[in-house]
């Protein structure tokens, strides 16, 4: 066994990275996704988020993984909740200016260039 995973390990931290994007894109993604396309100012602050997450995940050096991106949307909605963000009981209004809900767009929008699980 190589490195820190065994390969049933990897795989397991893979399907819980995909489930985890998976979750987050019918939660925030289906409707933000769809809201940017109609609003360009709203597609832009997603492309700020991208990029800015990009940075932060040094992609320009190492590969993004599923389980790499998955794990940053996490430690953001951990660290919200703990500062007292709550995620909207309704649908999402994406006219209002809510930091949290718009960087975890911009993580959907990232998985969409992931390879899909297989």
């Amino acid at each position: 066994m190589n490195g820190l995973f065994s390969g049933a390990a990897a795989r397991a931290a893979l399907r819980s990275a995909y489930a985890c994007l998976a979750e987050l894109h019918d939660t925030v993604g289906v409707s933000g996704l769809a809201a940017a396309e109609g609003n360009p100012g709203l597609m832009a602050v997603v492309d700020q988020h991208t990029a800015g997450i990009r940075d932060s995940l040094s992609a320009d050096v190492r590969p993004l993984t599923p389980v790499i991106l998955a794990a940053y949307a996490e430690g953001v909605r951990d660290a919200a909740f703990t500062h007292g963000w709550r995620p909207p009981v309704d649908a999402i209004d994406w006219s209002e200016n809510d930091w949290v809900l718009r960087r975890l767009l911009a993580v959907c929008s990232l998985a969409l260039t992931l390879p899909a699980a297989n």
